[in-house]
């Protein structure tokens, strides 16, 4: 029997990586050394696998440069439109071999690093992931800059240059311990810092209106220091960038402060100012109030508008006249596109900068605003809704609250003329909300001040419009759209499952790279014997792979046979995780009482982070944990069912347990996830879903067909009329003996016999005051789940249905997205020209 190839092997007879050409090899492998002699300081000539680590990085960073340079040359040339992608969250992961990927220069490394002695996984496993995002927001930033790269869009990334991004997630005695993510530890070989752009931010001081116009007076300085980080398209030679702002002390800070001898004091009060950038907020779908959160929110949108307007005004074709106060053309050179509400005070800072400094009059300055703008909203979870208090805007931002209450009396009137004497319509509709403490509605804001308003996926998008901004629908029904997300296939394929990207190669070409709705072309081949035996073949392998990982970072050993039932997502009561719990009790207590019969072996994995604040989730990991740590130690279950909770999930190992997955669980109430973005991952990675109505699976299902996912539960029809009766959870409980039974267990202390009442509040939380109606989807849920394993007996069937899907995948492609943006919002059209590589002379 021949002996199974290595990964390194396996690499190399992948075509889609590259051809290693023997003078491509030959080069790198000269850098190579290059860097590391000029990495090892004189006292250490014993390099350790991080100084191979970041010679090889440079290298590959060397082969960006010439096009990074010669891309920004072009558009400086060219002066297309420019889209601006403002975000709090880039949730990148790691570089490296994606950069290697789309430069088209896997193979040649592989070889290249492989002929010094070294293996190329190992190296790529010590870069930190840049974990500057909570969850799906940031990571469809990252997403969208690949795409928008490929597209040949002149796009550029703006935001915040964090310290510390989401921490890394210890589980200590089954709880979620944070630990500081120090991910600049050790330097990061992708940013390039340009302290030639630092700009200066402004924060408290007052307002003064004087007959020269409105001045803002006595603030506090921060400075902004801008990172680059190139962001490479896919084999285009296209170069885009993300510039993330870093908040640095003037160094006159504090010192003029009269406070005599206290200079040392005010040297270490600097802290105070750079602490802007010092860390991320790690709340998903959750709104916390604080003044450094708006503190960060202002920093990244004051930054980047100084500097969108400076690369407006010395644009080749920018402005004619010589003190540059044209801003009519400011809407054909310039699209700000605001990924949530978080950078809303971008609209409300442009009219700043128009009216009070370019004394650009307030009606044409709004016209500009306006055209420029456009907004996304990510979620109608009402706890999500940035509402910030009056008082901290009058305190930290005043010349903003005056903008915003013009901009909101202006609103108001034209409602007003338009509906006479309908005062609660105006109360529904103001951007300020009345009450004890007066706070700015920022969802409003983004509606009123931007031309286009879109929602995440199509049936997100119809109740953004139905409810969450009904009225506004009414009012301007042409500004609501729908862009369903998309994920980029480079790094949710090629990079993270070329196994399968090589079958799908060798069937149909690799066109399907950069146009995933080729994946079509595998229809016909769905009852292809070799493509069903190479698809399986494939999963398996990914199987066994990760299972090794998982033996060897938690000594955990796992059946690689079974069923890989995965479950991966921010820990929150609406992502339903404690439905998934009252299956895995549900099988194991199958088992329990019938030993004998055949089981389809499981293993669940359930993994996420709890933001730290959000005592509920975390109760849901130690749950999870707990009822690991008697399933897994129960000799009767044996190699029938295991539950593994995976530590710190990440983008890095998403990358790894993606593609080993047979099912995916996509299991919110319906009408609460607003798209998801890893149901796609799963769909294009061959495992199949089992999933609610809700979200993106809707349109996963209309593409699939139905039949080939496992769709289950209330419609958001069916959770309404169950909100008008009135949800009664014990009702439930009482007609199914299997739930009352697993409640009972949970609620006793079955699952933590040394503390019996530990998971009383989430038990109290199922039966009182479940906003997200576990209970009633429960029966549909384990019925689903019996069907499931019905079609996991038949491998065949299976492999056909994931096929199925994997073909029918392509409209969650980034590009599609991105490409719909362009054309609807930003009025810009992609473009598959190739700028010449730097090798090569330019046109």
């Amino acid at each position: 029997m021949a002996k199974p190839l290595t990964d390194s092997e396996k690499r190399k007879q992948i075509s889609v990586r590259g051809i290693a050409g023997l003078g491509d090899v030959a080069e790198v492998r000269k850098s190579f050394n290059r860097h590391l002699h000029f990495t090892l300081v004189k006292d250490r000539n014993v390099a350790t696998p991080r100084d191979y680590f970041f010679a090889l990085a440079h290298t590959v960073r060397d082969h960006l440069v010439g096009r990074w340079i010669r891309t920004q040359q072009h558009y400086y040339e060219r002066d297309p439109k420019r889209i601006y992608y403002l975000s709090l969250e880039f949730y990148m992961g790691r570089t490296l071999q994606n950069t290697m990927v789309n430069l088209g220069l896997q193979n040649a490394c592989d070889e290249a690093i492989y002929q010094l002695g070294l293996d190329l996984e190992e190296l790529e496993e010590i870069e930190e992931d840049a974990g500057l995002g909570n969850g799906g927001l940031g990571r469809l930033a990252a997403c969208f800059l690949d795409s928008m790269a490929t597209l040949g869009l002149a796009a550029y990334g703006y935001g915040i240059r964090y310290e510390f991004g989401i921490f890394n997630q210890k589980i200590v005695n089954g709880w979620q311990v944070e630990e500081a993510d120090d991910w600049l530890r050790y330097g990061n070989p992708w940013e390039k810092a340009r302290p030639e752009y630092m700009l200066p931010v402004h924060f408290y001081g007052r307002v003064e209106h004087t007959s020269e116009g409105v001045k803002w007076l006595d603030t506090q300085v921060v400075l902004a220091m801008p990172y680059d980080t190139p962001v490479p398209g896919y084999r285009n030679n296209t170069v885009n960038t993300m510039r993330l702002w870093s908040a640095k002390a003037p160094n006159d800070f504090k010192l003029h402060d009269f406070n005599v001898g206290g200079y040392i004091e005010a040297v270490l009060d600097r802290n105070l100012a750079e602490n802007i950038s010092r860390v991320l907020y790690p709340n998903d779908n959750f709104f916390e109030g604080k003044e450094l959160r708006l503190k960060q929110e202002y920093f990244v949108v004051a930054a980047t508008l100084q500097d969108i307007i400076r690369r407006f005004k010395s644009s080749k074709f920018g402005c004619r006249d010589p003190v540059r106060t044209c801003f009519e053309t400011f809407p054909d050179k310039v699209a700000i596109q605001l990924n949530d509400t978080h950078p809303a005070l971008a609209i409300p800072e442009l009219m700043r900068i128009l009216v009070d400094v370019e004394q650009v009059d307030w009606d044409k300055a709004w016209e500009i605003t306006k055209k420029t703008c456009a907004y996304t909203n990510h979620t109608v979870l009402p706890e999500a809704l940035e509402r910030w208090p009056v008082s901290m805007f009058e305190k930290l931002l005043p010349r903003h609250l005056e903008i915003i209450y013009a901009i909101n009396q202006r609103h108001l009137d034209h409602v007003a003329a338009l509906f006479p004497g309908d005062v609660d319509r105006l109360r529904r509709m103001s951007a300020i909300e009345e009450g004890d403490c007066k706070r700015i509605n920022m969802a409003h804001l983004c509606v009123i001040g931007s031309h286009a308003v879109n929602g995440v996926a199509r049936i997100h998008s119809e109740i953004v419009k139905q409810s969450v901004f009904k009225d506004f629908y009414e009012l301007e029904p042409e500004k609501f759209q729908n862009k369903t997300n998309g994920i980029t296939p480079r790094r949710w394929l090629l990079l993270c499952n070329p196994g399968l990207a090589d079958t799908i190669v060798e069937k149909i070409g690799e066109g399907f790279l950069t146009d995933l709705s080729q994946l079509k072309k595998l229809l016909p081949f769905v009852d292809d014997e070799a493509l069903i035996r190479d698809v399986a073949k494939v999963k398996q392998e990914n199987k066994l792979k990760f299972s090794a990982f998982l033996e060897k970072e938690y000594k955990v050993k796992i059946n690689p046979s079974s069923m890989f039932d995965v479950h991966v997502k921010r820990i929150h009561e609406y992502k339903r995780q404690l439905l998934n719990c009252l299956h895995i009790i549900t099988l194991y207590n199958r088992i329990k009482k019938d030993p004998a019969k055949a089981f389809v072996p499981r293993t669940v994995m359930i993994g996420g982070k709890a933001a730290p604040g959000y005592h509920m989730a975390k109760m849901i990991i130690k749950l999870v944990t707990s009822i690991g740590s008697v399933v897994n130690h129960d000799p009767v279950v044996g190699d029938k069912l295991k539950v593994i909770f995976l530590e710190n999930y990440r983008v890095s190992l998403a990358e790894k347990v993606i593609p080993a997955a047979d099912l995916s669980q996509q299991i919110s109430t319906a009408g609460t996830e607003a798209s998801g973005t890893g149901n796609m991952k799963f769909m294009l990675n061959g495992a199949l879903t089992i999933g609610t109505m809700d979200g993106a699976n809707v349109e996963m299902a209309e593409e699939a067909g139905a039949e080939n996912l496992f769709i289950f539960g209330m419609r958001v029809e069916d959770v309404e009329a169950l909100d008008r009766k009135g949800y009664d959870a014990r009702e439930y409980c009482d007609r199914l003996p299997e739930l009352k039974q697993a409640v009972d267990q949970i609620g006793s202390g079955f699952f933590s016999p040394k503390d019996p009442d530990c998971f009383r509040d989430v038990v109290d939380m199922l039966l009182n005051h479940d906003r997200f109606k576990v209970f009633a989807d429960y029966e549909a849920y384990v019925a689903c789940q019996a069907q499931v394993d019905q079609l996991y007996r038949n491998p065949r069937e299976w492999t056909k249905k994931v096929i199925r899907n994997i073909a029918c995948s392509g409209k969650f492609s980034s590009d599609r997205t991105i490409t719909e943006y362009a054309r609807d919002i930003w009025g810009v059209e992609p473009s598959d020209l190739q700028i010449p590589p730097p090798n090569l002379p330019r046109d």
